[in-house]
Order: structure tokens, then C-alpha cells, then sequence
């Protein structure tokens, strides 16, 4: 971001393990303010990647994939929509059509979107997938379905995230509420489930009291996988109880557990992000790698402007083997 938050990103680093573990927040005081953005700064669900021309290009819920883009990672104006005309699959899932929750990477050449279609609090749901060889708003060409849900599942098919790990294997990690968090395997080649594996892994879930739990996010970090999550209720402005946790594993597959042990599959989770001053309800997050290190990347309301959905992003330091934002 500033060049005060690489300074400060210098000195953090410097510090010893104990010390950086005495930095993870146990207050909500404690928690930092996002990083100075502006311009066309409303947004919700955002994801992000840096171009090879240095331009950062983020999308968002909304409209056919809503997007925006910034040459500074501060600065940011509104772009077109993803696509030039809503794919018709959508209003099987969502009587809007709008597209919710997209999860932009790039591979093999070519930048991949998944995405999700739903209604609110509803898992009649679908996730698609969109391929483009620039990643500007309007070359995205849709390539349908790729998994689903119904009344009859005991999960949402929202929220996607693709992880390759360094084996070269695709997952696909999605859920919100019901049974909480899945993940399934991805063919490479044609960026849908994988034919010989069908499994539908579990990898977070809540089974005793709320099921809030969603949008996964999974990233790779010094032997460990990570999993990063959306908890408690979003999208209700300044009464919004968004919250961003975390667990790590050996495997990408799980059992993740938060930094006391707790599995996520049994409410576990150790908070990155909470809501603290006017900053409302953090989450939607997603991870990205850049220049100065990995930044979370996320909507929060803001409690002085009638909690309008804003963009936040920190810095992450890993020194303490757990992700502390700042």
C-alpha cells in the first residue's frame, strides 16, 4: 500500500515469534483499520489479481460480475461488468440474474473466474465458470455449470475457491450455512469436476448452534494449507456480525484446526478479522499474493456512512506460523 505500510511491514518481520504472537488481536481494539483505498470504493465479496501490465483488476457480487480496477492498489474507478450479457443458466438459480462471489486466478495462460448464482438464504444454487485471455471486464466467455445444490442437499454450491496445489491437482472449495464448507476435485482440463474422483470432501462446519459459516478461501503457506472463512451473518448493513477466521492443516483436504486445536469441523477457527470501531462486520474475503506480500482482501460496512459495503485490504504477516493482518 503507502510506503509507512512497508516500513511497518519491514519492522514486524523483524520481530521474534513470541512477539508477533502477542500481536494476534484479543480485542476487538486491537484489530486494524483497512488499508487506504479510494474512488469507487463500494463493493462486496471482492477478488483480486495483478496483471502482467502491473494493473489490478478486482470483481465483485453484483450485475453480471461487477468489476473494478486500480494502477495503484489505493486508487480504484468502476469498471464494465464481467460479461456482456448474462449467461441464460442463470435464472434457473437466481430470479435477478446476478452473480454472486467470484474467484478470479490465472493459469495455463488464461485467466479462470468461478462464480455462483442463488437466491438469498436459499440452496437452489450453481457454480459457473469463465475463462478470458486478458481478464478485462467484458472477454469473459461462460462455460456453464460446474456444480450444484437443491433443496434436498445438505449444502449451498456457492462461494467457490480453486487451489492447485504443488502436485498439480485442482480443488474447488465452496459452501455457506447448511453442513457447512466442501471442497471437490477439478479436472485441469476442462475446469469442471473431475470424473475419476467424485468425492464431496467436508472441511468446516458449525453443528451446534448457528451454521454460519462460508466462502472459503485456501492458500499455502510454509508447509501449512490454510483455510480462511466467512463466519456469522452478513449483508445487514451496520447490524451485519461478519467475521474472518482461520485454520491450518497438513493436507489441503483437512482436519484443519484453529491455533488452540479446535477442528473447524466442530466451530473451530482463530479470527483474523472482527468488527471494531466503524468497521462493520469484515469478510468476504480472498487472498493475494503481491509485491509486498499477501494482502486479505474484503467487504466490511461502514458504520459512518449507514453501513454502505466498502473494500478492505490489509497486509498479512505468517511469522507467528498464523496469518495476523495489519
Amino acid at each position: 500500500m503507502r510506503p509507512t505500510t512497508r516500513r511497518k511491514r519491514t519492522a514486524l518481520l523483524a520481530l521474534p515469534t513470541a512477539a508477533l504472537l502477542a500481536l494476534v488481536p484479543t480485542t476487538a481494539s486491537a484489530y486494524p483499520n483497512p488499508g487506504q483505498v479510494t474512488g469507487s470504493v463500494v463493493t462486496h465479496d471482492p477478488t483480486m489479481i495483478r496483471t502482467s501490465s502491473g494493473q489490478y483488476l478486482l470483481y465483485a457480487t453484483g450485475g453480471g460480475i461487477s468489476s473494478k480496477a486500480s494502477s495503484d492498489r489505493t486508487a480504484f474507478s468502476t469498471g464494465a461488468d464481467a460479461f456482456r450479457s448474462r449467461p441464460g443458466w442463470w435464472s434457473r438459480y437466481s430470479s435477478v440474474p446476478e452473480a454472486w462471489a467470484p474467484d478470479i486466478s490465472y493459469h495455463g495462460g488464461k485467466y479462470l473466474m468461478y462464480y455462483s448464482v442463488s437466491k438469498f438464504g436459499e440452496n437452489t444454487s450453481a457454480i459457473g465458470l469463465a475463462g478470458s485471455t486478458t481478464g478485462q471486464p467484458g472477454s469473459w466467455t461462460d462455460y456453464g455449470i460446474v456444480y450444484t445444490s437443491n433443496t434436498s442437499s445438505d449444502y449451498n454450491a456457492i462461494d467457490p475457491n480453486l487451489f492447485v496445489d504443488d502436485d498439480g491437482k485442482w480443488w474447488l472449495s465452496f459452501g455457506s450455512w447448511w453442513t457447512g464448507i466442501k471442497m471437490i476435485r477439478i479436472d485441469p482440463s476442462t475446469g469442471k469436476q473431475l470424473a475419476s474422483d467424485t468425492a464431496r470432501r467436508s472441511l468446516a462446519s458449525r453443528p451446534s448452534g448457528t451454521k454460519a459459516v462460508e466462502a472459503p478461501y485456501i492458500v499455502k503457506r510454509n508447509g501449512y494449507y490454510y483455510l480462511f472463512a466467512s463466519y456469522d451473518t452478513c449483508c445487514a448493513g451496520t447490524s451485519s456480525t461478519y467475521k474472518v477466521k482461520v485454520g491450518r492443516a497438513t493436507s489441503v483436504t483437512g482436519p484443519y484446526r484453529d491455533r488452540n486445536g479446535v477442528s473447524m469441523m466442530n466451530n473451530g477457527g482463530t479470527p483474523v478479522l472482527e468488527s471494531h470501531g466503524s468497521v462493520i462486520g469484515p469478510g468476504g474475503q480472498s487472498i493475494m499474493n503481491d509485491v509486498d506480500g499477501d494482502l486479505i482482501v474484503y467487504h466490511y460496512y461502514d458504520g459512518n456512512d449507514n453501513g454502505t459495503p466498502k473494500l478492505g485490504i490489509n497486509l498479512l504477516n505468517w511469522s507467528s506460523g498464523w496469518p495476523v493482518a495489519y
